[in-house]
Protein backbone atom coordinates (compact mmCIF):
# COMPACT_ATOMS: atom_id res chain seq x y z
CA UNK A 1 0.00 0.00 0.00
CA UNK A 2 1.14 3.45 -0.91
CA UNK A 3 1.99 6.17 1.82
CA UNK A 4 -0.63 8.32 3.00
CA UNK A 5 0.35 12.05 3.13
CA UNK A 6 -1.11 14.71 5.53
CA UNK A 7 -0.22 18.42 5.02
CA UNK A 8 -0.69 20.34 7.72
CA UNK A 9 -0.72 24.34 8.12
CA UNK A 10 -1.80 26.60 10.83
CA UNK A 11 -2.23 30.13 11.61
CA UNK A 12 -3.59 31.93 8.02
CA UNK A 13 -4.36 34.99 9.77
CA UNK A 14 -6.38 35.64 6.63
CA UNK A 15 -5.10 39.08 5.29
CA UNK A 16 -6.04 41.85 4.92
CA UNK A 17 -8.16 43.03 7.72
CA UNK A 18 -11.63 44.22 6.51
CA UNK A 19 -13.04 47.51 7.29
CA UNK A 20 -13.92 47.47 10.91
CA UNK A 21 -16.64 49.38 12.51
CA UNK A 22 -15.88 51.36 15.74
CA UNK A 23 -18.60 49.84 17.66
CA UNK A 24 -16.50 46.49 16.63
CA UNK A 25 -13.79 47.79 18.27
CA UNK A 26 -14.63 47.25 22.29
CA UNK A 27 -12.42 45.42 24.66
CA UNK A 28 -9.76 43.38 23.42
CA UNK A 29 -10.49 43.89 19.56
CA UNK A 30 -9.15 47.59 20.22
CA UNK A 31 -5.87 46.25 21.45
CA UNK A 32 -5.90 44.26 18.65
CA UNK A 33 -7.09 46.03 15.68
CA UNK A 34 -3.95 48.23 16.76
CA UNK A 35 -1.65 45.46 16.87
CA UNK A 36 -2.42 44.71 13.24
CA UNK A 37 -2.65 48.13 11.76
CA UNK A 38 0.77 49.05 13.56
CA UNK A 39 2.42 45.25 12.96
CA UNK A 40 1.37 42.44 12.06
CA UNK A 41 -0.11 43.74 8.51
CA UNK A 42 3.85 44.83 7.82
CA UNK A 43 4.55 40.67 8.01
CA UNK A 44 0.97 38.75 7.70
CA UNK A 45 0.50 38.84 3.54
CA UNK A 46 -1.87 37.25 1.23
CA UNK A 47 0.79 36.84 -1.56
CA UNK A 48 2.98 34.36 0.65
CA UNK A 49 0.02 32.79 2.26
CA UNK A 50 -1.08 32.18 -1.46
CA UNK A 51 2.45 31.08 -2.63
CA UNK A 52 2.47 28.17 0.21
CA UNK A 53 -0.76 27.76 -0.57
CA UNK A 54 -0.03 26.54 -4.27
CA UNK A 55 3.03 24.75 -3.55
CA UNK A 56 1.41 22.54 -1.13
CA UNK A 57 -1.62 21.77 -3.64
CA UNK A 58 1.26 20.68 -6.20
CA UNK A 59 2.39 18.12 -3.74
CA UNK A 60 -0.79 16.62 -3.75
CA UNK A 61 -1.22 15.39 -0.72
CA UNK A 62 -4.23 12.93 0.63
CA UNK A 63 -5.47 15.10 3.06
CA UNK A 64 -4.42 18.75 4.81
CA UNK A 65 -5.27 19.53 8.07
CA UNK A 66 -5.08 23.55 9.18
CA UNK A 67 -4.68 23.72 13.09
CA UNK A 68 -6.08 26.96 13.75
CA UNK A 69 -6.76 31.06 13.67
CA UNK A 70 -8.00 31.73 10.50
CA UNK A 71 -9.22 35.22 11.38
CA UNK A 72 -7.37 37.92 13.19
CA UNK A 73 -9.91 39.58 15.49
CA UNK A 74 -13.58 37.36 14.63
CA UNK A 75 -15.42 39.97 12.88
CA UNK A 76 -18.33 39.07 11.23
CA UNK A 77 -16.36 40.50 7.69
CA UNK A 78 -13.39 38.41 8.26
CA UNK A 79 -15.79 34.99 8.24
CA UNK A 80 -16.85 35.08 4.74
CA UNK A 81 -13.21 35.65 3.35
CA UNK A 82 -11.99 32.81 5.30
CA UNK A 83 -14.72 30.23 4.40
CA UNK A 84 -13.53 31.06 0.40
CA UNK A 85 -10.18 30.84 1.19
CA UNK A 86 -11.01 27.29 3.01
CA UNK A 87 -12.67 26.33 0.05
CA UNK A 88 -10.08 26.76 -2.47
CA UNK A 89 -7.72 24.74 -0.76
CA UNK A 90 -9.93 21.69 -0.82
CA UNK A 91 -12.80 20.31 0.11
CA UNK A 92 -14.60 18.94 3.55
CA UNK A 93 -13.44 15.33 2.79
CA UNK A 94 -10.07 16.66 1.89
CA UNK A 95 -9.58 18.97 4.45
CA UNK A 96 -10.31 18.96 8.10
CA UNK A 97 -9.79 22.50 9.99
CA UNK A 98 -10.17 22.92 13.97
CA UNK A 99 -9.80 26.73 16.00
CA UNK A 100 -7.35 28.53 17.35
CA UNK A 101 -7.95 31.66 20.18
CA UNK A 102 -8.27 33.91 17.41
CA UNK A 103 -11.26 32.24 15.92
CA UNK A 104 -12.69 32.45 19.64
CA UNK A 105 -11.39 36.11 19.91
CA UNK A 106 -13.72 37.38 21.90
CA UNK A 107 -17.74 36.16 23.44
CA UNK A 108 -19.84 38.00 21.11
CA UNK A 109 -18.35 36.24 17.66
CA UNK A 110 -17.11 32.44 19.21
CA UNK A 111 -20.05 31.06 17.50
CA UNK A 112 -19.31 32.08 14.06
CA UNK A 113 -16.00 29.20 13.53
CA UNK A 114 -17.98 26.38 14.24
CA UNK A 115 -21.06 27.54 12.13
CA UNK A 116 -19.07 29.03 9.12
CA UNK A 117 -16.85 25.84 9.01
CA UNK A 118 -19.24 23.19 10.18
CA UNK A 119 -18.64 20.69 7.00
CA UNK A 120 -14.65 21.01 8.03
CA UNK A 121 -14.60 19.93 11.18
CA UNK A 122 -17.37 17.60 11.60
CA UNK A 123 -16.47 13.77 12.71
CA UNK A 124 -17.78 11.08 10.30
CA UNK A 125 -20.28 10.02 12.77
CA UNK A 126 -21.58 13.98 13.30
CA UNK A 127 -25.39 14.17 12.32
CA UNK A 128 -24.78 17.32 11.31
CA UNK A 129 -23.55 18.22 14.79
CA UNK A 130 -20.33 20.31 15.53
CA UNK A 131 -18.92 19.10 18.88
CA UNK A 132 -15.10 17.93 19.75
CA UNK A 133 -13.77 15.91 20.36
CA UNK A 134 -14.11 14.47 16.90
CA UNK A 135 -13.29 11.94 14.75
CA UNK A 136 -12.61 11.88 10.75
CA UNK A 137 -11.53 8.42 9.00
CA UNK A 138 -9.23 9.17 6.60
CA UNK A 139 -7.08 6.37 4.53
CA UNK A 140 -5.37 5.19 7.71
CA UNK A 141 -5.58 8.13 9.85
CA UNK A 142 -7.76 8.63 12.50
CA UNK A 143 -7.75 12.50 12.84
CA UNK A 144 -8.79 13.89 15.92
CA UNK A 145 -9.81 16.81 16.62
CA UNK A 146 -10.26 18.91 19.58
CA UNK A 147 -10.83 22.76 20.45
CA UNK A 148 -8.69 24.67 22.79
CA UNK A 149 -10.10 28.23 21.66
CA UNK A 150 -11.96 30.09 24.55
CA UNK A 151 -12.17 33.96 24.36
CA UNK A 152 -9.57 35.15 26.98
CA UNK A 153 -8.89 39.17 28.71
CA UNK A 154 -6.66 41.36 26.66
CA UNK A 155 -3.18 41.09 26.34
CA UNK A 156 -4.05 37.04 27.42
CA UNK A 157 -4.11 34.30 24.42
CA UNK A 158 -4.28 30.99 26.27
CA UNK A 159 -5.84 27.95 25.68
CA UNK A 160 -8.15 25.09 27.66
CA UNK A 161 -10.32 22.13 26.65
CA UNK A 162 -12.47 21.98 29.77
CA UNK A 163 -13.06 18.77 31.75
CA UNK A 164 -16.23 17.47 29.24
CA UNK A 165 -13.63 17.91 26.33
CA UNK A 166 -10.79 15.75 28.16
CA UNK A 167 -13.51 13.26 29.31
CA UNK A 168 -14.91 12.67 25.76
CA UNK A 169 -11.27 12.18 24.53
CA UNK A 170 -9.97 9.88 27.23
CA UNK A 171 -13.15 7.40 25.80
CA UNK A 172 -12.07 8.00 22.20
CA UNK A 173 -8.67 7.27 22.85
CA UNK A 174 -9.09 4.31 24.62
CA UNK A 175 -11.37 2.92 22.09
CA UNK A 176 -9.09 3.93 19.55
CA UNK A 177 -5.86 2.37 21.19
CA UNK A 178 -7.63 -1.28 20.12
CA UNK A 179 -7.32 -0.43 16.42
CA UNK A 180 -5.33 -0.15 13.55
CA UNK A 181 -5.01 3.55 12.66
CA UNK A 182 -2.72 6.08 12.84
CA UNK A 183 -4.06 8.50 15.51
CA UNK A 184 -3.41 11.99 15.21
CA UNK A 185 -4.62 14.70 17.43
CA UNK A 186 -5.18 18.53 15.95
CA UNK A 187 -4.97 21.13 19.02
CA UNK A 188 -4.23 24.45 18.45
CA UNK A 189 -2.07 25.42 21.58
CA UNK A 190 1.24 23.12 21.93
CA UNK A 191 1.21 20.64 24.74
CA UNK A 192 4.05 23.18 26.56
CA UNK A 193 4.57 26.48 26.63
CA UNK A 194 6.90 28.37 28.93
CA UNK A 195 4.67 31.33 28.06
CA UNK A 196 1.91 32.36 30.75
CA UNK A 197 -0.07 34.55 28.69
CA UNK A 198 0.26 31.66 25.96
CA UNK A 199 0.08 28.66 27.13
CA UNK A 200 -2.88 25.77 27.13
CA UNK A 201 -4.18 26.22 30.78
CA UNK A 202 -4.60 22.69 31.27
CA UNK A 203 -2.10 20.68 29.34
CA UNK A 204 -0.70 18.68 32.24
CA UNK A 205 -4.26 16.23 32.01
CA UNK A 206 -4.12 16.37 28.19
CA UNK A 207 -0.47 15.04 28.73
CA UNK A 208 -1.67 12.21 31.06
CA UNK A 209 -4.91 11.58 29.06
CA UNK A 210 -2.19 10.62 26.06
CA UNK A 211 0.26 9.08 28.54
CA UNK A 212 -2.95 6.67 29.39
CA UNK A 213 -3.84 5.79 25.71
CA UNK A 214 -1.42 7.19 23.49
CA UNK A 215 -1.62 8.82 19.72
CA UNK A 216 0.90 8.40 16.81
CA UNK A 217 1.59 12.34 16.05
CA UNK A 218 0.05 15.68 17.27
CA UNK A 219 -0.22 18.40 15.36
CA UNK A 220 -0.83 21.82 16.66
CA UNK A 221 -0.14 25.72 15.43
CA UNK A 222 -0.08 28.95 17.67
CA UNK A 223 3.86 29.99 18.15
CA UNK A 224 4.12 30.67 14.48
CA UNK A 225 7.76 28.51 14.97
CA UNK A 226 8.66 25.38 13.88
CA UNK A 227 8.98 23.12 16.89
CA UNK A 228 8.89 19.31 17.32
CA UNK A 229 8.47 18.36 21.03
CA UNK A 230 8.24 14.48 22.39
CA UNK A 231 5.91 13.86 25.25
CA UNK A 232 5.43 10.07 27.35
CA UNK A 233 2.37 7.90 26.13
CA UNK A 234 2.30 3.92 26.73
CA UNK A 235 4.13 2.32 24.65
CA UNK A 236 6.99 5.05 24.00
CA UNK A 237 7.37 8.71 23.29
CA UNK A 238 5.34 10.72 21.15
CA UNK A 239 5.87 13.39 18.37
CA UNK A 240 4.41 17.02 18.63
CA UNK A 241 5.15 18.99 15.54
CA UNK A 242 4.21 22.37 15.36
CA UNK A 243 4.48 25.06 11.78
CA UNK A 244 5.00 28.79 11.28
CA UNK A 245 1.82 31.03 10.52
CA UNK A 246 1.47 30.06 6.55
CA UNK A 247 1.09 33.88 5.58
CA UNK A 248 4.18 35.02 7.88
CA UNK A 249 7.39 37.02 5.97
CA UNK A 250 10.36 36.05 8.49
CA UNK A 251 10.74 38.60 11.57
CA UNK A 252 12.13 38.91 14.79
CA UNK A 253 13.34 35.56 15.55
CA UNK A 254 9.97 33.63 13.84
CA UNK A 255 10.38 32.10 10.93
CA UNK A 256 8.86 32.44 7.11
CA UNK A 257 5.88 30.67 6.08
CA UNK A 258 6.04 26.93 5.61
CA UNK A 259 3.99 23.99 6.17
CA UNK A 260 4.74 19.83 7.13
CA UNK A 261 4.20 17.02 5.02
CA UNK A 262 3.83 13.25 6.87
CA UNK A 263 4.28 10.36 4.60
CA UNK A 264 2.69 7.73 7.18
CA UNK A 265 2.59 3.89 6.11
CA UNK A 266 2.37 0.54 7.96
CA UNK A 267 5.78 -1.05 7.94
CA UNK A 268 4.95 -4.09 9.56
CA UNK A 269 3.40 -4.26 13.03
CA UNK A 270 4.60 -1.07 13.05
CA UNK A 271 4.06 2.89 11.48
CA UNK A 272 6.75 4.67 9.74
CA UNK A 273 6.25 8.44 9.72
CA UNK A 274 8.54 10.95 7.80
CA UNK A 275 8.16 14.77 7.98
CA UNK A 276 9.29 16.78 5.08
CA UNK A 277 8.94 21.03 6.01
CA UNK A 278 8.39 23.44 3.27
CA UNK A 279 9.25 26.86 3.60
CA UNK A 280 9.15 30.31 2.44
CA UNK A 281 12.45 31.16 0.28
CA UNK A 282 13.73 34.42 -1.85
CA UNK A 283 11.26 35.67 -3.77
CA UNK A 284 8.03 33.86 -2.73
CA UNK A 285 9.73 30.62 -3.99
CA UNK A 286 8.54 27.79 -1.71
CA UNK A 287 11.49 24.87 -1.05
CA UNK A 288 12.25 21.91 0.63
CA UNK A 289 13.73 23.29 4.08
CA UNK A 290 14.33 19.55 5.76
CA UNK A 291 13.17 15.98 6.05
CA UNK A 292 13.28 13.61 9.30
CA UNK A 293 12.22 10.16 10.17
CA UNK A 294 9.61 10.68 12.92
CA UNK A 295 8.73 6.99 13.61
Amino acid sequence: MAAFTLAHLSDPHLPPLPPARLRDLAGKRALGYLNWTRNRHKYHRRDVLDALVADLKAQQPDHIAVTGDLVNLALDAEFTPAAAWLESIGAPQQVTVIPGNHDAYVRATKHRFAGTFADYLRGDTGAGVTSYPFVRRRGPLALIGVSSAVPTPPLMATGRLGRAQLDALDRILAQLSSEQAFRVLLVHHPLHSDSRIKQLTDSRQLRAVLQRHGVDLVLHGHDHIHSTMWFDGPNGKIPAIGVPSASALAHRHYPPAAYNLFSIERNGDAWRCEQTVRSLGEGLRVQQLSETRLL
